[in-house]
């Protein structure tokens, strides 16, 4: 085989993909497979719903953009947490998180009198917000976890040499010095944690220091540019806040078989 043709065959491809062919597909069967559940009664360890509730955050920020922008196409926003901490021992909440941002604005390329055209370009930001609410558990507090604690405890020792200025029958009656003993305790509990059931976002945006162009660009009267974006918003999150508890499941009632 010549130089030529292997270098041939090395450009041409090795696998030949088919076009793509798109239709419905036939229904697939299945068939049931019965369960066997525990119906005896068990203990298990499952998340226990402690309180659900809706947090109103109100939000005030502004927005830079990187170059003029005439008009705002579209933004798009999504909520995400960072931090959903239940303080030990309180009913207090602290929440942390952002408003991700995507901000599609039109630009001017050229223009005239009647009117301009220009480009979409899109900006993406990270809008942060913390604050803190009480909770009301819902009749099951969480679990408080027990205190971690160390103790020391000692043998007894007894002494007989105690040297020239003591008689041949005393003795030294006491803990014995010569060792260190300890009981350690430590308890793990399961922390409560949060799940985002849902957010809403009511917005509302306003531009800042809208300009006319400078006179030598024709442009029609009415359209102005912005660099900046005064933004209001009020965050409405529902939270569902859980910890894992052992929670005791009663025997399954005998069914009932009808004449």
């Amino acid at each position: 085989m010549s130089f030529e043709n292997t270098i041939e065959n090395r450009k041409s491809p090795c696998v030949n993909v088919d076009p793509v062919i798109s239709g419905s597909q036939p229904e697939c069967p299945n068939t049931p497979v019965p369960l066997t559940p525990l119906v005896t009664g068990a203990v298990a360890k499952i998340p226990v719903v402690l309180a659900e509730l809706t947090v109103q955050i109100n939000m005030d920020s502004i927005i830079k953009l990187p170059e003029p922008a005439y008009e705002i196409k579209n933004i798009k926003k999504r909520v995400k947490l960072t931090q959903c901490l239940l303080l030990q021992d309180t009913n207090v909440l602290f929440i942390r998180g952002f408003v991700r941002k995507n901000i599609d604005y039109t630009t001017r390329t050229c223009s005239n009198e009647e009117g301009f055209c220009g480009d979409i370009r899109h900006c993406t930001i990270d809008v942060p917000f913390n604050c803190t609410t009480p909770v009301d558990f819902n009749g099951t507090p969480p679990l408080v976890p027990p205190l971690n604690s160390s103790e020391e405890f000692q043998y007894f020792n007894v002494e007989d040499d105690l040297g020239p200025d003591f008689a041949d029958k005393d003795a030294l009656l006491s803990g014995d010095f010569s060792e260190f003993n300890q009981i350690s305790t430590e308890f793990f509990t399961e922390r409560p944690y949060c799940e985002l059931v849902s957010s809403r976002i009511v917005e509302f945006d306003e531009f800042i220091g809208r300009k006319k162009p400078d006179h030598k660009i024709e442009i029609p009267f009415e359209e102005r540019f912005f660099t900046e974006i005064e933004e209001k918003m009020v965050v409405f999150l529902t939270l569902k806040l859980l910890q894992k508890r052992q929670v005791a499941i009663p025997p399954a009632a005998p069914l009932r078989h009808d004449k």
